[in-house]
C-alpha cells in the first residue's frame, strides 16, 4: 500500500553515520520486567514485537549507570561487561526484526527510592522519603565516568546507542536547576557551572562510544516547576549539548513533582509540541517532540507543521506493536489507540508491579498470554459487548472461533458509554471504534437491541457461552432514597436527566469523580490546547522559570459536594499517577470533598448526614449515587440448567470497582485458553 497518508511520518531521517526507517520513536518506559526472573527474555519478546511493528528507534526503561542512580533498590544497572551481557538478548532479537534500540541511561539522584541516594545539594524530594546526600566534586567527576562507562558497555551489549536522560527532575536536571543547586563550586551558582555536569557527560561519553553511535540527549524544555530553568538557560543547554556531541535532542516536559498533567487522558492531544518548535530554531541537530502523540494522523501534522524532526510515543506502542506498520498500509482506523488512562503502565510501574496496557494486555506478556490458532473452531455466544465482551470476541475471533455477541442496547461498549461522556475522557471513543472495526475486520456476529435469554442460547447451538453482561449500581439502603431528588449515575450519565444547580455525590470512587467532573466542566478542555494551559496555568510566554503562571479558573455552572463513608482522604484509591490530577481538577472547580460522612435520610430539605460525629445537612437540588456496583449475572442459572457450558467474566463476576483494565484481561485470558 502506498504510504501517502504519512509521508512526513514515514519518510527515513538520515543521521549521517546512520539512517533511521521513519520519524517514530518509542519513547523510554520503565517496564518493571528489568527485574523480574527471566526477564531479559520477556523484554526481547516485548521489543521484538514493537521492532517488528516498523518503530524507526526503540529507547528502553531508564538504566542506572551506579547504585546511587538506582531508580529504586536492585533496579536495572549497566556497570560491567556481565551486564552487557545479559542486555545482549534484548539487542539481538531487535535486530533480527531489523529494528533499531538505545538504552537510556537513568540516574534518578534525589528521586531515588532507596537511602544511597544523592544530588547536586541534600534537598529532600515531596515524593521520596530520603534526603539525598549531595556529591561531593570527586563524587561528581566519578558519575561522569560512570555514564560514559554505561554507554561503552551498552555498545558491547549491541545497542544501537544512548539516551541521556536530562530531564524529568532526575539528577541532571537537579545539577541545572538553581531550585535544587545550591552549590558554590564548578557545578553551581552560575549558568555556565549549572550546566557542566550535562555537558561534561555528553563530551565524555561521545568520546568514550565514538562518532558512529546515536547519542540522544532529553533536554527538560518545561520544568512546570517554581525555580526550574527559564527559557534562555534551556537554550544555552541545548546549543552547548549539540557541540558535546549529541546526534538528537528529545523533548523532556514537566518534573514528577510537578503539579501539571502532563501524560493523563485530559491532557489534550500533542499539548506540548509548540515548544519543540520554539527550539527548532536554536539547534541545527533532529529534535524529537512528545507527550501525548498518540495517532498517526496527530503525529504526522506535527510534523508537516514543522513542530519536530521526530515524535516520540511510549504508551501508544504499548497499546499497539504495530502502530507504524497500520499506518504503512493505512490502516489506521485499525491501530488500538492508547487512551492514556495510565491505570496498567504508570501506575503499575510506582507500585513496583509489571507494567502492561488497559486495551492491550497482551503488552509485557508476549511470551505468556499466546493466541494460538485453533485446529477446530467453535460457536461462542458472548452476551454483553462490554470491555471483557469485547475483549474476549476480537481475541477468540482472531484465533478461528465462530463468534456471536448480543447486546441488549443499539451500542457497543458498555460502561465505557459512560465514561467517553466524561470531560477528559473522550479517547475512550477510540477504544469502541478500534473494538468496532476489528469486528467487522474478525466477522463476529454482532447482534444489537437483542436481550439474549437461554432459549436463544441453547437455540443457536452454541458450544460454551460467554456471560459478560456487567453491572447494576448498587442502591445503599438510606432513608427516603426513592425520594425525586435522588438520582443513580445511570440516570445522568446515559438518561441525561436534568440536574440542579446544587448537587450531592454520594460515593468518591472513580465514579463519583467523574460525575463530579461531569457537572462542574463546561469547557472541553481536551479540544483545546491554549484553553487547557491557561486552566493550569502553563505560560507559553515563558516569561519566568518553569514557565508557569498563575491558573485561570472559570465559575463553575454547579455547586458540588462529593462525599464519602471512609475516614481517608477522597480519592485515596484513584491511580497513582491520575489520582491527584483529579483531585486537582475538581479543587479548581470549588468542588468540596468531604471525608467521614454517615447518611441518615434523604428527605424535601435535602441530604441529612453526620460529618464525623456532627449533623449536617445538605440542601441541594439534586443527590446523585456512585455507591459502588453489583454483579448482574441473572442469566447464569438458566443458561446452566440448558447444559451448556458458561464462562462469567468482567463487571458480572467482580463488580468490586468498575475495572476495565481486570475486565479486559479476564476477557483475553479466557480467549486464549478456549
Amino acid at each position: 500500500m502506498s504510504d501517502s497518508a504519512f509521508p512526513h511520518l514515514l519518510k527515513p531521517i538520515d543521521l549521517g553515520f546512520t539512517t533511521l526507517k521513519n520519524r517514530t520513536l518509542m519513547g523510554s518506559m520503565h517496564l518493571g520486567l528489568e527485574e523480574e526472573k527471566g526477564g531479559f527474555e520477556k523484554l526481547a519478546a516485548f521489543y521484538a514485537a514493537r521492532a517488528k511493528g516498523g518503530i524507526g528507534l526503540i529507547v528502553t526503561g531508564g538504566i542506572a549507570p551506579n547504585i546511587a542512580g538506582w531508580v529504586a533498590p536492585f533496579a536495572g544497572r549497566m556497570s560491567s561487561k556481565r551486564h552487557a551481557k545479559k542486555h545482549k538478548v534484548i539487542t539481538e532479537a531487535v535486530h533480527r526484526e531489523g529494528g533499531k534500540i538505545c538504552m537510556q541511561i537513568l540516574h534518578s539522584g534525589r528521586y531515588g527510592y532507596h537511602p544511597l541516594a544523592v544530588s547536586a545539594s541534600n534537598a529532600k524530594s515531596p515524593i521520596t522519603p530520603f534526603k539525598p546526600r549531595a556529591l561531593s566534586a570527586s563524587g561528581i567527576h566519578s558519575t561522569i565516568k560512570d555514564y560514559a562507562e554505561c554507554a561503552n558497555y551498552a555498545k558491547m551489549a549491541g545497542y544501537d546507542g544512548v539516551e541521556i536522560m536530562g530531564s524529568e527532575g532526575y539528577l541532571i536536571n537537579q545539577f541545572f536547576c538553581e531550585r535544587t543547586n545550591f552549590r558554590d563550586d564548578e557545578f553551581g551558582g552560575s549558568l555556565e557551572n549549572r550546566a557542566r555536569l550535562a555537558v561534561e557527560i555528553v563530551k565524555q561519553t561521545r568520546a568514550r562510544v565514538g562518532d558512529d553511535f546515536i547519542l540522544i540527549y532529553r533536554l527538560s524544555m518545561l520544568d512546570l516547576v517554581e525555580g526550574g530553568a527559564p527559557w534562555d538557560e534551556v537554550v544555552y543547554l541545548a546549543k552547548e549539548i549539540e557541540k558535546a556531541g549529541a546526534t538528537l535532542i528529545n523533548t523532556g516536559i514537566g518534573w514528577h513533582e510537578a503539579r501539571v498533567p502532563t501524560i493523563v487522558t485530559s491532557v489534550p492531544r500533542a499539548a506540548f509540541t509548540w515548544i519543540t518548535k520554539r527550539m527548532k530554531s536554536e539547534v541545527s541537530i533532529p529534535l524529537i517532540t512528545t507527550n501525548r502523540i498518540n495517532t498517526p494522523e496527530i503525529a504526522e501534522q506535527v510534523l508537516a507543521d514543522g513542530h519536530a524532526d521526530m515524535v516520540s510515543m511510549a504508551r501508544p506502542l504499548l497499546a499497539d506493536p504495530d502502530f507504524v506498520l497500520k499506518a504503512m498500509r493505512n490502516e489506521s482506523d485499525q491501530i488500538n489507540t492508547c487512551i492514556a488512562c495510565n491505570q496498567a503502565c504508570l501506575d503499575h510501574a510506582f507500585e513496583q508491579k509489571r507494567a502492561s496496557c488497559l486495551v492491550n494486555p497482551q503488552a509485557c506478556y508476549e511470551t505468556e498470554l499466546i493466541f494460538k490458532s485453533v485446529v477446530a473452531p467453535k460457536k461462542l455466544g458472548v452476551v454483553g459487548a462490554g470491555p471483557a465482551g469485547l475483549a474476549f470476541a476480537t481475541y477468540a475471533a482472531e484465533r478461528g472461533h465462530v463468534v456471536h455477541v448480543f447486546e441488549q442496547s443499539g451500542e457497543i461498549g458498555g460502561q465505557f458509554n459512560y465514561a467517553k461522556q466524561i470531560p477528559g475522557k473522550e479517547e475512550f471513543y477510540e477504544t469502541l471504534r478500534y473494538y468496532k472495526r476489528r469486528m467487522e475486520v474478525l466477522g463476529v456476529e454482532v447482534h444489537l437491541n437483542t436481550r439474549a435469554d437461554a432459549d436463544l442460547l441453547y437455540n443457536q447451538g452454541f458450544d460454551d457461552v460467554i456471560l459478560a453482561t456487567g453491572i447494576k449500581p448498587r442502591t445503599p439502603q438510606i432513608e427516603g432514597i426513592e425520594h425525586p431528588k435522588v438520582l443513580s449515575y445511570i440516570d445522568v450519565l446515559r438518561d441525561h436527566k436534568a440536574v440542579g444547580k446544587r448537587v450531592a455525590v454520594i460515593g468518591a470512587g472513580g465514579i463519583g469523580f467523574d460525575v463530579s467532573e461531569y457537572l462542574v466542566e463546561q469547557n472541553h478542555l481536551a479540544t483545546d490546547i491554549d484553553k487547557w494551559l491557561d486552566h493550569w496555568g502553563v505560560d507559553k510566554a515563558y516569561k519566568q522559570g518553569g514557565a508557569l503562571k498563575a491558573k485561570a479558573l472559570e465559575t463553575p455552572p454547579r455547586e458540588v459536594f462529593l462525599l464519602q463513608r471512609k475516614a481517608s482522604k477522597v480519592g485515596k484509591g484513584l491511580g497513582k499517577t491520575s489520582g491527584w490530577v483529579h483531585r486537582a481538577s475538581l479543587a479548581n472547580h470549588k468542588v468540596q470533598m468531604i471525608n467521614n460522612v454517615s447518611y441518615q435520610k434523604i428527605d424535601d430539605n435535602g441530604l441529612h448526614v453526620l460529618i464525623g460525629d456532627k449533623p449536617h445537612t445538605f440542601d441541594v437540588d439534586h443527590i446523585i449515587i456512585c455507591a459502588g456496583q453489583e454483579p448482574l449475572r441473572e442469566l447464569e442459572n438458566s443458561v446452566l440448567a440448558k447444559g451448556l457450558n458458561v464462562h462469567v467474566i468482567g463487571g458480572a463476576d467482580v463488580a468490586a470497582e468498575l475495572d476495565a483494565k481486570r475486565a479486559i484481561r479476564q476477557g483475553a485470558e479466557l480467549a486464549a485458553a478456549i
